[in-house]
């Protein structure tokens, strides 16, 4: 189904409406939703849709709205209060902004949500107020240890930002093979997973995404990767999350904010970051390969391409699911 960017926006907010979200709290989410659609990740777009309406209809709607305890001038811990994480995001977001410009430096933690969605989404925010960012959010023990077949740590993205003018460089991975959207967008359209990236309940590798959501996920970067998914994991637990948070709740991330004139003048940095991003692109490619990128090149790319068409297109059958609701 194709959908012209208005449109697509409008019935994004209206099927949350829908769900149960207030008009007063979408802006976040719905950008979030668009977003990852116009970079070409559907697994995280309206498909992600169906799985919070999945999420509320299992546990209904969180009793109370977001609190902030442990604020101090240089740092702040969100109380999610089962909120959804797009929503505790944007207020770790939004703290860490202002107690970074106001002291040049931020810690700020959000707990007790789920979902926090594209940790680059938020990372983007604070390059563009001149500030670098590290992000890091944990989920529930989806993926196994290198070496092992149960999940024992989440998908567990990690996003550092750094502002240069209008194209910030934002490195944002998961430490996984394959994330749960990715499981859940295949499960719906019926597909198989690639092989290699999960395990079924008994430990044999599947390619069949439900036996992999009971089984666990493969990790990203074999032991590499492991560890860095533990180091998330535990940046999570340092927010309040349970060492193995509950499936679909109490998740935690930590978001750093820092003002680069609290080492160095910021001009001065962020020219340096244009010039070393102008030697990577430089870098001669391997015989017939494509032209060496920054990170998130493909993703600037991208949705400016599909901003200047004004149309995306979702799955059809992703499409009549939402129209249910």
């Amino acid at each position: 189904m194709r959908l012209s960017l208005n449109d697509a926006r409008r019935l994004a907010r209206d099927t949350l409406v829908k769900i149960g979200y207030r008009e007063d709290e979408l802006d976040s989410p719905v950008a979030h939703l668009m977003d990852s659609e116009m970079r070409g990740l559907d697994y995280a777009g309206f498909a992600r849709i169906l799985s919070i309406a999945d999420r509320h209809r299992k546990y209904g709607p969180p009793a109370q709205g977001m609190t902030v305890s442990r604020d101090s001038p240089v740092s702040a811990l969100v109380e999610g209060h089962d909120q959804l994480g797009y929503i505790v995001g944007q207020k770790v977001t939004d703290l860490a902004i202002e107690k970074a410009e106001a002291t040049g430096l931020a810690l700020v933690g959000g707990n007790d949500t789920w979902y926090t969605g594209m940790l680059s989404f938020y990372a983007e925010q604070i390059c563009a107020r001149g500030l670098v960012a590290m992000i890091y959010s944990n989920a529930a023990p989806w993926v196994a240890p290198h070496g092992g077949t149960e999940g024992r740590f989440g998908t567990n993205p990690i996003c550092f930002g750094f502002p240069c003018g209008d194209e910030p460089v934002i490195w944002d991975i998961g430490t996984s093979e394959i994330i749960h959207a990715q499981v859940m967008l295949a499960k719906r359209l019926g597909q198989d997973l690639p092989e290699g990236v999960a395990f079924d309940v008994a430990g044999e590798p599947t390619t069949d995404p439900d036996a992999a959501l009971e089984g666990a996920f493969a990790p990203w970067g074999g032991h590499k990767g492991s560890g860095l998914a533990m180091v998330v994991q535990m940046f999570g637990m340092m927010a309040g999350s349970a060492h193995l948070p509950e499936y679909m709740s109490g998740f935690g991330m930590v978001t750093v904010a820092a003002r680069p004139d609290l080492l160095r003048d910021r001009a001065e940095f962020e020219a340096e970051v244009a010039a070393y991003s102008r030697a990577v692109r430089e870098t001669r490619p391997v015989r017939g390969g494509p032209p060496v990128r920054m990170p998130f090149d493909r993703s600037r790319r991208d949705r400016a391409a599909v901003i200047e068409r004004d149309w995306i297109e979702i799955p059809d059958e992703i499409h009549a699911r939402i129209l249910e609701i």
